[in-house]
C-alpha cells in the first residue's frame, strides 16, 4: 500500500466544503437523512477486508453529508451478530451493515435461527463483486495445483483446510472438492481472514482459503504456496489458474460473492437510493480506489445492479449449500 490505511474507529466529518452533496437525490431524502451521526456496523473483525472497505466508504460517505460515520465490529456466528443488531434497529437509514455474501446469502441455510431473515427484515443497498480468492497450501505439502493438492488429500486421508467463517465461500469450495474428488477435506472455521491466516502461519493448517491481500503475511513469509483462485483470475499472480481451468467442475466455482452494505427493511426507499448512489461515488475518492486496489476489488456498484447479482448468485449457493445437507431456514 502507498500509505497507511485509516483504520480509527470514529470518522470525523469533512469540511464544509466537502461536505457539500455532489450526487443527485431527492429533495425529500436529503431533508429526511442523515439528521445525525451514522453508525456503520461491520459484522467482522477489525483490520480484515470488510472492516477496512467500511472505513474508507464510511468516510467519503462522512464528508458527503455532514455527519460523523462510526465504524462498529461486533464479529462472530459468521456476521450474524451484527446483522441481527442492524436488523433490529430504525429503520431510518442511521444504521447500515457493511458485510459480505457469507452473511447475507448462506447464514439462512448453514443457521437455523440467525437472528434476521435477509428478505424481510435487510434491504441490500451496494455491493462491491468479489474478487479471486486463494488457496493457499502448507508448503510441507509440496502442493503447486490442484491436481497435487488432490493427490496429497487422497494420500494423506484428512486435510485440515482453513475458512474465515462456516458457509463461507471457502467452505463451500471444500464441499464441493469433496463431492468431485471423494477426499475427506476438514473446514476448520474462524472467526475471520487474519485469525485463519495466523493459523496458516503457526503450520496448524494444511490449506486455506481467503483474499489475495490478507494472505500477503503467509506469502511473503513463505509459510504458504498458491494453487489455484476459485473462480476469477487475479492480476497480481496471472500464473495462477482458476479452479475450473484445472479442472473443477462446480457452478459454485463461477459465483464472486461479494462485499456491500444493508439496512432495515423498512428503510425508505429514497434514503435507500441516495446512500447506494454514496457507495458509487465513493469509487472515486482516492482513499476508497487505494483499499480496492489493495485487495483486487471491482469498485462499487448500484442498487438495481447489486440486488441482480444478489438474485442470481442466491440459487447457486443455496443449491451448494443444500448438497452438505443443509435446508434453507
Amino acid at each position: 500500500m502507498s500509505e497507511k490505511l485509516d483504520r480509527r474507529y470514529f470518522i470525523a466529518a469533512g469540511t464544509s466544503a466537502l461536505a457539500m452533496p455532489f450526487v443527485s437525490r431527492s429533495a425529500s431524502a436529503q431533508a429526511a437523512w442523515p439528521s445525525r451521526q451514522i453508525r456503520m456496523i461491520c459484522s467482522y473483525p477489525a483490520g480484515g477486508q470488510t472492516d477496512l472497505l467500511a472505513r474508507a466508504y464510511g468516510e467519503f460517505i462522512s464528508k458527503q453529508v455532514g455527519k460523523t460515520v462510526v465504524v462498529e465490529n461486533k464479529p462472530g456466528a459468521s456476521g450474524a451478530i451484527g446483522t441481527a443488531e442492524v436488523a433490529r434497529a430504525e429503520p431510518d437509514g442511521h444504521t447500515v451493515l457493511c458485510s459480505i455474501s457469507t452473511t447475507y446469502i448462506m447464514n439462512r441455510v448453514v443457521m437455523k435461527n440467525p437472528g434476521y431473515d435477509m428478505d424481510k427484515d435487510l434491504a441490500l443497498v451496494s455491493v462491491i463483486p468479489g474478487a479471486g480468492l486463494l488457496l493457499v497450501a502448507n508448503p510441507k505439502t509440496g502442493v503447486k495445483t490442484l491436481e497435487d493438492f488432490v493427490a496429497f488429500a487422497r494420500k494423506s486421508g484428512k486435510v485440515n483446510f482453513g475458512t474465515y467463517s462456516a458457509g463461507s465461500a471457502p467452505h463451500m469450495t471444500i464441499n464441493e472438492l469433496n463431492k468431485q474428488y471423494g477426499l475427506n477435506i476438514e473446514p476448520v472455521h474462524y472467526r475471520g481472514e487474519a485469525p485463519m491466516w495466523t493459523g496458516m502461519l503457526e503450520g496448524t493448517l494444511d490449506a486455506a482459503m481467503g483474499s489475495y491481500t490478507a494472505a500477503q503475511s503467509v506469502l511473503q513469509s513463505d509459510r504458504g504456496t498458491v494453487f489455484a483462485v476459485h473462480s476469477k483470475k487475479v492480476d497480481a499472480i496471472p500464473a495462477i489458474k482458476t479452479l475450473p481451468e484445472q479442472g473443477a467442475t462446480s457452478k459454485f466455482f463461477t459465483v464472486s460473492g461479494f462485499s456491500g452494505w444493508a439496512v432495515p427493511k423498512a428503510t425508505p426507499q429514497p434514503v435507500v437510493d441516495r446512500l447506494a448512489e454514496l457507495c458509487v461515488a465513493a469509487n472515486n475518492d482516492p482513499k476508497v480506489k487505494e483499499v480496492l486496489a489493495t485487495f483486487v476489488l471491482e469498485p462499487a456498484i448500484g442498487f438495481k445492479e447489486s440486488n441482480a447479482l444478489y438474485q442470481r448468485e442466491l440459487p447457486i449457493w443455496i443449491e451448494s449449500a443444500q448438497s452438505l445437507g443443509l435446508e434453507p431456514a
